[in-house]
């Protein structure tokens, strides 16, 4: 039988909680409009899509960075006891996910740059990080696809044990993280 000790688990602190759930949003966005894109015909329709895509991706890259700096600046919530092999499951999820999220956008970015992209970012124009080369484009654009099904299926995976540790573990682990 699970056990109930809601209300025990403290939270994590508010930015920190705040960043989580706006992020999350920003992947979802930017995984909507990658695959509308896809779907529509029209030039100018498309490019505008593929900035906005650029945007997030940017985003998500900026607020990765504000991200790790606060996790390494405030305190984090004291760990939900757990079996030790869910604590190891958690923390590997949880640095792959900090991986992906980094990977994602600058695989993006290097990938434009390949393709001899000019990159915008709310007004600025940012440098290319990779020299311009069509077959190293070819193969970022794979290796972005690539990592975004892995993005998805962790952050899926992710998604299913919170609710897994709210439903039948009943520890509070969904409610330290929730705004």
């Amino acid at each position: 039988m699970a056990r109930d000790t809601r209300g025990t688990a403290t939270p994590y602190p508010r930015p920190i909680r705040w960043l989580h759930w706006l992020m999350a949003l920003l992947v979802v966005a930017g995984a909507c409009v990658a695959l509308l894109r896809e779907e529509v015909s029209g030039r100018a329709l498309r490019l505008w899509l593929l900035e906005g895509h650029r945007h997030i991706g940017l985003l998500v890259l900026l607020l990765f960075a504000v991200r790790l700096a606060l996790r390494l600046t405030l305190r984090g919530a004291p760990p939900v006891p757990m079996p030790a092999f869910l604590r190891l499951c958690a923390g590997f999820t949880h640095a792959l996910l900090y991986a992906l999220l980094l990977a994602m956008p600058l695989l993006g970015w290097a990938l434009s740059s390949a393709a001899d992209q000019t990159i915008h970012f709310f007004g600025f124009t940012l440098p290319h990080i990779v020299a311009a080369d069509d077959d190293l484009a070819d193969r970022l654009q794979a290796w972005h696809v690539d990592v975004a099904w892995v993005l998805l299926g962790v952050a899926c995976l992710h998604a299913g044990a919170a609710l897994w540790h709210h439903l039948v573990r009943r520890d509070g682990v969904l409610r330290r993280m929730w705004p």
